[in-house]
């Protein structure tokens, strides 16, 4: 619950209320950058703004240009940068996911078809880097420098974040350390990016940038988090996903890597088998999910994410009471609510 998690004197609201609460507080912010992500998508070369348009049109909730957005307004910026800048961000990340459905050879995106699937993984792959070099042309129209350090650093902790977890995909002698890495670089990096940059825009005092990543950072982690319990949870099918793809795809996170850890040998032997040699037979998926529940693999991956929770409401406290501190708090709990 919200109040397992606030910060003394925050509201409580209904979790599924917080991510329209955020939405409200930035309406005008908001359509204006999602009308300069259309017109930002826009080529003369005609397969690029119709494979961006499905995968930028298919069903995204906009979570990391809305706190861009906020944090802007958190630290009273009443320019327009921030706009822009909030687009950047939505192209990074939609880059990232035409690349990365093509690395996991995924079919599905968000319960529809996903791009790769429709025009192929080469389109898929070329659109992405036009979409990256878009969110550049935007952070060289910004000017400045801070703000394309921060937004070029996060695009390359994300490379790595993948990278690492091509690395480690397949093999359960993956520590948690090298996992909160991955998850710490494809994830939580730009969510960090996207908080900090609110600050920078505002000309607001370096601790209050760093509040903001910290913030942005520890949500992205609880985010990641319950995206990999929820891989394995009768809830994703709720959420209009498919059950497994993780498993499937032979990824480690850490709802596998406690069952491994915590089971016998013959159960390890079994993760050896569906994960490392990809010998993966019918009921398999239902024995993982099995030992999940055995071991309380994925209420212990929720409680690692409230802890990240709680740290992100602990870096809002640099900020005064107001609309938009308690929105981002909201969101903290958006996040985990996903799960029940």
């Amino acid at each position: 619950m919200l109040r397992d998690l606030l910060l003394p004197g925050e509201e409580t609201q209904n979790p599924e209320a917080a991510l329209a609460t955020l939405t409200s507080l930035v309406r005008d912010d908001l359509e204006a950058c999602n009308r300069l992500i259309v017109e930002r998508m826009d080529s003369p070369v005609a397969l690029i703004p119709q494979l961006a348009a499905h995968i930028v049109s298919a069903g995204g909730k906009r979570l990391r240009p809305l706190l861009t957005l906020a944090a802007a307004r958190l630290c009273g910026y009443r320019g327009t940068r921030h706009v822009a800048l909030a687009a950047c961000v939505e192209f990074i990340h939609t880059a990232t996911l035409l690349h990365d459905d093509v690395v996991d050879e995924s079919a599905l995106r968000r319960g529809q078809a996903s791009a790769n699937a429709l025009f192929g993984n080469k389109a898929s792959v070329l659109v992405g880097d036009f979409l990256f070099a878009r969110a550049f042309q935007i952070m060289t129209g910004d000017g400045s420098l801070r703000v394309m350090e921060i937004l070029s650093s996060a695009s390359a902790t994300i490379a790595e974040g993948e990278v690492l977890q091509l690395v480690t995909q397949n093999d359960t002698a993956t520590t948690e350390e090298q996992y909160l890495q991955v998850i710490a670089g494809k994830t939580a990096a730009l969510f960090a990016a996207a908080t900090e940059v609110g600050a920078v825009v505002a000309d607001r005092p370096e601790s209050e940038a760093l509040a903001l990543a910290a913030y942005g950072r520890h949500l992205g982690m609880a985010f990641q988090l319950v995206d990999d319990a929820l891989d394995y949870s009768a809830r994703q099918a709720e959420l209009g996903k498919t059950v497994g793809d993780d498993f499937r795809e032979g990824k480690i996170t850490l709802p596998v890597l406690l069952a491994f850890a915590r089971g016998d040998e013959e159960e390890r032997a079994f993760w050896r088998r569906v994960l490392e040699d990809r010998d993966q037979q019918p009921g398999d998926l239902d024995m993982a999910q099995g030992l999940m529940r055995r071991y309380g693999t994925l209420a212990a991956t929720i409680d690692r994410a409230r802890d990240y929770g709680r740290a992100a409401l602990d870096a809002l406290s640099a900020f005064p009471d107001g609309a938009e501190r308690r929105a981002l708090a909201g969101i903290v709990e958006f996040c985990i609510a996903r799960a029940r």
